[in-house]
C-alpha cells in the first residue's frame, strides 16, 4: 500500500527542486525523506528520480506519476479543510503567487485581518511578477493583475482594475499634453517590460482593440519603478489605478485622456482546473473581494472621466 508520507516527500523533493530543500519544507532530517522515497518507489515497482550529485531530475513514471501524486495531496487536503470548515474553522497550509507591487501595497494589508480572524491558518505568499504555473509549482492559486490566458485554470474575479495613461506636470508642460493616440507617437513612454512589447491598448468601437504606442523612453518590469519613472519627467506611462491613485491626489502625476479609454483589466485569483478549490480558497477569495469593494478604494478621490471596469 502506497504511504501518504512518501508521496508527500516526493511532491516536495520535485517542488524544492531537491531534497535538502525537501527536507526543510517537510521539517525532517534529510536522511527521513530519502528513505521516504526509496520506500515510495519500492511500492510502486519503479524509479521515479534520476539522482545525480548536482541535480535531480523526473522519470518518465515519475512524470505521470506526479500529476496524480498532487492531486492525491491535493483532495486529502482539501477533504480534511473541509471537514474543518463544517466546525467553523480555516486552517492548514495555502500557498500563493501574487505580483510584487500589488501584494505589498493592497494584498499584504487585506490579508492581516484575514489571518489574524483565522490563526490555523499557514499561508505562504510568494510575491513575484512572473507567471507561476500553478499546476507544476505547487501553489494552491495565484493572484494577477490581466488576463489569465491559461485554459487549465480556474478563474475568479476578485476586483476591477482601471489603467490609466499619466506624466508629470513639468513633463506635460515641456512637451504638450496629448489629446489623441495619434499625438502619442510624438511623446516618450514608459513601458512595462514583462510584456516584451512597447506599445499600448485600448477599446475601440464594439469591443475592438486598437494599439498605440508612443517613443521607447524606458522599459521597466516593476511597476512601482515605472510610477516613480513618470514622477521624475521621463515620459508618459500606463499604470494600474492602484498603483498611481496617491501620485494622481497628490498632483505628481497627472491623468492624460486621449479620447478612448485603455483596456479594462482585473484582479483575478487562479486555481488549478479538476480540483475543487478548500474551503480556506474560497473563504479568501470572498474576504479581498469585500476589502477591494466595487469599485476599489483605492479609487476613491480620483477625478476621471473615465470609467471602472464593469
Amino acid at each position: 500500500m502506497i504511504r501518504t508520507d512518501g508521496v508527500l516527500a516526493f511532491v516536495a523533493v520535485v517542488e524544492g527542486g531537491s531534497i535538502s530543500e525537501a527536507a526543510r519544507r517537510l521539517r525532517l532530517a534529510k536522511s527521513v525523506v530519502s528513505e521516504r522515497l526509496i520506500e515510495l518507489e519500492r511500492t510502486l515497482g519503479g524509479t521515479l528520480l534520476r539522482r545525480s550529485t548536482r541535480r535531480l531530475s523526473l522519470t518518465e513514471d515519475g512524470a505521470a506519476f506526479l500529476e496524480r501524486a498532487r492531486r492525491i495531496l491535493g483532495e486529502m487536503e482539501g477533504a480534511s479543510a473541509d471537514m474543518a470548515a463544517r466546525r467553523g474553522l480555516i486552517v492548514g497550509p495555502l500557498r500563493i503567487s501574487a505580483p510584487v507591487t500589488f501584494g505589498r501595497l493592497h494584498l499584504g494589508p487585506a490579508l492581516y485581518p484575514f489571518l489574524a480572524e483565522h490563526p490555523g491558518l499557514e499561508l505562504t505568499l510568494d510575491l513575484d511578477d512572473r507567471r507561476a504555473d500553478v499546476s507544476s509549482s505547487g501553489f494552491d492559486a495565484v493572484i494577477r493583475h490581466g488576463a489569465i490566458e491559461d485554459t487549465r485554470l480556474i478563474v475568479w474575479r476578485l476586483a476591477p482594475s482601471r489603467r490609466l495613461l499619466a506624466a508629470a506636470p513639468g513633463y506635460l508642460d515641456r512637451h504638450g499634453t496629448p489629446t489623441s493616440l495619434a499625438e502619442l507617437e510624438r511623446h516618450r513612454g514608459i513601458f512595462y517590460s514583462n510584456r516584451g512589447v512597447a506599445d499600448w491598448r485600448f477599446r475601440g468601437e464594439v469591443g475592438s482593440t486598437i494599439t498605440a504606442s508612443a517613443q521607447f523612453a524606458l522599459g521597466i518590469n516593476n511597476g512601482d519603478m515605472m510610477r516613480d519613472a513618470a514622477i521624475a519627467g521621463l515620459g508618459i506611462a500606463l499604470l494600474p489605478a492602484f498603483i498611481a491613485a496617491p501620485a494622481l491626489r497628490d498632483g505628481l502625476l497627472v491623468e492624460i485622456d486621449v479620447g478612448c479609454r485603455p483596456d479594462a483589466e482585473f484582479i483575478y485569483m487562479a486555481h488549478a482546473e479538476g480540483r475543487t478549490p478548500p474551503a480556506k480558497l474560497r473563504a479568501l477569495a470572498e474576504h479581498l473581494r469585500r476589502v477591494f469593494g466595487h469599485p476599489p478604494y483605492w479609487e476613491t478621490g480620483l477625478d476621471h472621466g473615465a470609467q471602472v471596469p464593469p
